[in-house]
């Protein structure tokens, strides 16, 4: 794909002074929110802007990699743009390529902000069960250093890369479950499979964009229940489900935005986040049609605790 390929790309949100991570913003040529990583080794090319690829300096997804990803080093990475910006995180769209060949996929790049430009919020209660052993990075991380942020950006990334890994290998078992793939983490840097179309660079919507019909909302609950399931097993709770994390590619649901994924069972609060998850999600449901019957919060979350093992 060519830079003059992607007027597709371009999506503005009428109506909206701004925008956070329940809040999508398509992508926006010209307009990055904050520069790469400055290691010297991937400096941009001063002609064109393109990156030699990181993938030797990253820690990789799960073997065997998709046939679908670049992983030669002689490919460089060109900036498309921004995808999502967020309160934490900006969501970029990276094509890495390798020159003169047919070579070439897309990524979307995760780059949580400087720790002087980053709020988290609400992270005390999903950081519960999630320590590190030295005492020196507990109380920094408790007191809300800079370093403690430091520490608390790099447990996020790392946190999301160790979930999709998981769920991928999982779903790649027994299809019950849609992620993207973790291509690889670099610092606090993330990038993913793109879910979108690949020729075009468009991104697939979220399921709070869609308007689906009886039978397509029917199958999307079952999937999303099937999904909630897997994480229960694995013994997660999303900790922030909504219809703005989960995408719709192909009919297929998609589950996104996994940084403060919570251990149902470490984490005191575990249970009230799968509650919550259940919530949200069921209620956007029923809104459209679904029977309440089909989305009752209580026996569903009763259900997944107990398929996490928590009694």
């Amino acid at each position: 794909m060519r830079d003059h390929d992607l007027p597709a790309l371009e999506r503005r949100t009428r109506g909206k002074s701004r925008f956070d991570d329940d809040e999508p913003q398509f992508l926006k040529r010209g307009r990055p929110t904050e520069p790469p990583p400055t290691d010297p080794d991937t400096e941009p090319d001063p002609d064109t802007g393109d990156r030699w690829s990181s993938w030797d300096d990253a820690v990789h997804g799960p073997e065997p990699h998709p046939a679908w990803l670049v992983t030669e080093l002689a490919a460089k990475d060109t900036e498309l743009g921004v995808l999502k910006t967020g309160k934490e995180a900006d969501v970029h769209l990276v094509r890495r390529a390798v020159p003169d060949t047919d070579r070439s996929c897309l990524l979307a790049v995760k780059r949580y902000r400087a720790a002087e430009h980053r709020l988290f919020h609400r992270d005390a209660g999903y950081l519960e069960g999630r320590r590190v052993r030295r005492s020196r990075e507990n109380r920094a991380m408790a007191g809300r250093t800079a370093f403690g942020r430091q520490m608390i950006a790099g447990q996020w990334a790392a946190a999301e890369f160790d979930a999709l890994a998981r769920l991928w290998e999982i779903g790649a078992g027994h299809d019950r479950i849609a992620v993207p793939y973790p291509v690889q983490l670099r610092g606090t840097e993330l990038m993913l499979e793109f879910v979108g179309d690949a020729d075009t660079g468009e991104a697939a919507p979220r399921l709070a964009q869609m308007r689906p019909g009886s039978t397509e909302l029917r199958d999307l609950w079952a999937q999303l229940v099937e999904a909630l399931r897997v994480l229960a097993r694995a013994g997660y709770a999303h900790g922030d489900l909504s219809p703005y994390n989960l995408l719709v590619h192909q009919g297929r649901l998609v589950v996104i935005d996994l940084p403060q994924v919570v251990d149902v069972v470490a984490n005191p609060q575990g249970p009230e986040f799968l509650a919550r998850d259940v919530r949200v999600v069921g209620a956007w449901f029923v809104a459209r049609g679904l029977p309440a019957e089909l989305a009752e919060p209580g026996a569903l979350t009763g259900e997944l605790l107990r398929e996490a093992g928590v009694r």
